[in-house]
């Protein structure tokens, strides 16, 4: 675990103490640099001492524990990531305004009881910040821990004092899913036997995409009015435009340069599996009800599915064939293959990053305009997004051990991501004064153009 992955887990940590805190801060009238402090250091100073408490005492298992470490860590994570999930639907609890010792001690220790589960999966899953391996990593992490939980809690006394409980749900769902992330990736990189996902490049790379799921999703609690028509033109026609430039040139291009062998053998392939990728996208409409948000569309077999289910799949079946071009790029990243820029992986992830907040909140504010609770449908947008870093990685694990196949699942990913964009664009196309979304249209086609050649 390096730094970048201690930063997140100490971030997703920190959120059950960050929602508790808004919560105290809405209990109190006046709030002073007293209240701030309270909270902070007694939530930061459990958060940080339950680890280290999980950690001593996992490693007198040491020798157990390595043999199943990462199906530890795994499960450790996401029971305690859809914990935080779990709550975050419950019905919001009392807090009490008070801050005397018992009170917060109480509240302290409920908040990081689950970092102590954390703790053991530091023998399972070392932390590697300094070259030097031992405690002195295991220190740090844990005064990390402490530290941005001491800050994050600080700042949810704030909130909560100017904002209400609207944030409550969201922060904790946020954490979980971070949880639940880092603990799949530990099990998934314990599975690759290419090692190439120990490069923390990659798992930066697969939670770009993720983070612009995040903000789009967030939007829900930032904006009380409904999205004009000439906005959501516009959206559609940028993630349509950015859409298809990765199609052309960030998949089909490069697999029509890295055929190996005939060459004309070689198209014919490409051809046969840009067309395999449209037919792949074309099951997935069919066979999964999903319903287009703001046109009361739905489409594949009736089922009991409720509409924001069937909104949220919707956009989970957009991302399915962007998750197989970021693991596809990644691969080539690994195999230094002489066709594909070592820069175009993180400019694609930026890219899909991008288009992800529209299609986020396309998810999420719809549901929210129907009536749904914001915290749900928050979190139903950010799930949209999970089949990008998933699909990314199983992409690059399959890629990795049959590299002769990398072109052609390029161009499996450009057939089924251009067979996406042209199902939206009819929508577009039938709007009156669509000058507007032809544009951006265009300019998003025009930026990720330039950013992949540049």
């Amino acid at each position: 675990m390096g730094l970048f992955e201690l930063l997140l887990l100490a971030v997703g940590l920190s959120m059950d103490a960050f929602a508790v805190s808004i919560c105290k801060g809405l209990a109190v009238k006046k709030i002073t640099a007293k209240e701030y402090l309270l909270c902070g250091v007694w939530f930061g100073g459990f958060q940080g001492l339950m680890p280290l408490i999980g950690y001593l005492v996992g490693s007198r298992f040491e020798k157990f524990i390595s043999v199943v470490a990462p199906w530890v860590a795994f499960i450790l994570l996401a029971l305690i990531g859809g914990n935080m999930i779990k709550e975050a639907f419950a019905p919001p609890e009392e807090v009490k305004p008070e801050f005397d010792v018992k009170t917060m001690f109480m509240m302290a220790v409920a908040t990081s009881i689950d970092a102590l589960a954390v703790g053991i999966t530091f023998v399972a899953v070392p932390v590697k910040v300094f070259a030097e391996e031992g405690f002195a990593n295991v220190i740090f992490a844990v005064i990390t821990i402490a530290i941005i939980t001491c800050i994050i809690s600080m700042i949810g006394v704030k909130i909560g004092h100017i904002f209400g409980t609207r944030y409550k749900s969201g922060s904790e769902i946020m954490g979980g899913t971070i949880l639940i992330f880092i603990g799949l990736r530990a099990l998934i990189t314990h599975l690759d036997r290419s090692s190439a996902l120990s490069d923390s490049d990659t798992i930066f790379g697969m939670l770009i995409p993720l983070i612009g799921t995040l903000l789009g999703a967030a939007v829900v609690y930032a904006k009380k009015n409904e999205l004009s028509k000439d906005l959501r033109m516009m959206l559609v026609g940028l993630t349509s435009g950015i859409m298809i430039s990765i199609a052309v040139w960030g998949m089909i291009e490069p697999a029509v340069k890295g055929v190996s062998g005939d060459v004309k053998t070689g198209i014919i392939l490409v051809v046969v599996c840009f067309c395999g990728g449209v037919l792949l996208q074309y099951i997935l409409d069919s066979v999964i009800p999903h319903t287009h948000a703001y046109v009361d569309y739905t489409e594949g077999p009736k089922c009991g599915l409720d509409t924001g289910m069937k909104v949220m799949l919707t956009e989970v079946i957009h991302h399915i064939p962007e998750g197989i071009a970021l693991g596809a790029i990644y691969a080539g990243h690994f195999l230094e293959t002489e066709w594909i820029s070592t820069s175009t992986a993180i400019v694609l992830a930026i890219a899909i990053a991008i288009q992800n907040i529209p299609e986020a909140l396309f998810v999420s504010f719809p549901l929210r305009e129907s009536g749904t609770n914001t915290g749900k449908a928050f979190f139903m947008g950010v799930v949209s997004g999970m089949p990008i870093p998933l699909l990314g990685i199983i992409t690059v694990i399959v890629a990795l051990l049959f590299p002769s196949i990398l072109p052609y699942v390029m161009a499996l990913a450009g057939g089924a991501l251009i067979y996406t964009t042209v199902e939206e664009i009819p929508g577009l196309g039938s709007k009156k004064e669509n000058d507007k979304g032809a544009l951006a249209f265009v300019a998003g086609f025009a930026i990720v153009m330039f950013m992949i050649f540049f």
